[in-house]
């Protein structure tokens, strides 16, 4: 059944206001951030105004309610995912996730299966977010390891041709996007998770432009990690989740210190709980966790098959309509397999800052630039981009409205 889009907006508070002298808020940025349902903002209050005490601190009352909420929103969390509870670690964000398993691998101890030194290598992508570009390639400094990458090929798809020459003994990680910020390209994983395993090499996977938007379930993915932030998938800034195999994250070291993530203290030494608790050290980031379950039970509520469903024929459409305009090329596929909803483009003549500034002046909210993606706007020869990223929220109308304002742009510019 399709989305009924006008009855799911009225849940959104910010599509009540409007922008630029009276415009209708048109919200095409969803890859950067999502809006936020009532209920969302609601369970971040209820917990402030109700049961805020440190979770996992104190024997009374409130400490109580605030870590039977913690716990149940990571199992929240852990179902969603196919995943058990304990396997779950909340994090400020995807950054901090991925950053968390960089440097812990970073102390690790030689003969330890997270021990990286000069004779591995670190295999990444072209079309990595710099979040999962920055924190591979200074471990590879610190290490002396070697980092690879796959490329890209013009279609913008990942180029596996050389996986057998990127993929090798001496491989220790492979951490690749499962969707594209840029290009809207879902990765077909498979054999690449296959090779990595076949040489003993673990496999981490940045899915906060899937997760949100296809069904994801960490165990027929198949992977070692996974990541995604918080607030692209309806919920708070400030929240993060690293997904993980238990028994990986027993052995993983941690990387932050200090209060509940220990087993034992002594003034010389110290002993760690048992994950996940071992990795989130200090007061947590409890209402955000909060609002983040309420965000998944209210997208589990839609449907996530049904949201990805909505979201394929909303691409299709973008992407029959930018076609019959003069002058626009999108930067990567032009097909709807294994596509998501992030549509990016160029429009002759229109550098992709002026064309935002137009496009925010009618009330149309996109993003521009290079998308925290140098490597590959570079490699596909584009320095900058304008991007349109969909979400369950959109619909044709918000698709027509950018076509209009894209053909006005032109005019104004004279193209």
């Amino acid at each position: 059944m399709p989305l009924d889009v006008a009855r799911i907006r009225k849940d959104f508070p910010i599509f009540t206001r409007t922008i630029r002298d009276g415009k209708k808020l048109i919200y095409l940025d969803s890859g950067a951030t999502s809006q936020k349902p009532q209920v969302v903002i609601d369970a971040e209050v209820d917990f402030y105004a109700k049961h805020n005490a440190a979770a996992h601190r104190g024997a009374h009352q409130l400490a109580e309610e605030a870590t039977d909420l913690f716990e149940a929103s990571r199992q929240t969390v852990a179902s969603f995912l196919g995943a058990k509870s304990e396997e779950i670690v909340f994090t400020k964000g995807a950054t901090e996730s991925l950053n968390l398993l960089a440097y812990s691998f970073s102390n690790a101890e030689p003969g330890s299966k997270f021990f990286i030194g000069p004779e591995n290598s670190i295999v990444v992508s072209e079309m990595e977010h710099h979040a999962n570009l920055i924190p591979w390639q200074q471990l590879a400094k610190r290490s002396g390891a070697e980092l690879k990458w796959f490329g890209v090929t013009s279609d913008g798809r990942l180029d596996e041709s050389k996986i057998d020459s990127l993929i090798t003994a001496n491989t220790k990680i492979v951490a690749l996007t499962q969707q594209s910020n840029v290009l809207g390209t879902i990765n077909n994983l498979e054999q690449i998770i296959k090779k990595a395993h076949q040489v003993g090499a673990i496999v981490i996977i940045d899915a906060c432009q899937s997760v949100p938007h296809i069904p994801v379930d960490v165990t027929e993915l198949g992977a070692d990690f996974l990541a995604f932030s918080g607030h692209k998938i309806l919920g708070p800034t400030g929240v993060g989740v690293l997904w993980g195999r238990y028994e990986l994250l027993n052995e993983l070291p941690p990387f932050l210190f200090g209060g509940s993530m220990i087993e034992n203290v002594t003034m010389t030494d110290a002993t760690w709980a048992e994950a996940p608790r071992k990795f989130e050290a200090g007061v947590p980031n409890m209402a955000q966790v909060v609002g983040l379950a309420a965000a998944i039970k209210y997208l589990q509520a839609i449907g996530i098959e049904e949201v990805h469903e909505h979201e394929k024929n909303l691409t299709a459409y973008l992407l029959k309509e930018l076609a019959q305009i003069s002058g626009v090329s999108v930067v990567g596929p032009t097909d709807l397999s294994l596509r998501g909803g992030t549509v990016s483009f160029t429009v002759d003549g229109i550098h992709p800052h002026d064309l935002g500034q137009y496009l925010d002046s009618a009330g149309i909210a996109v993003r521009t630039g290079h998308h925290c993606a140098w490597p590959l706007t570079r490699a596909l020869g584009v320095p900058a981009t304008t991007r349109a990223s969909l979400y369950l929220y959109n619909d044709n109308s918000d698709i027509d409205a950018l076509v209009v304002a894209i053909n006005e742009a032109k005019k104004y510019f004279g193209q």
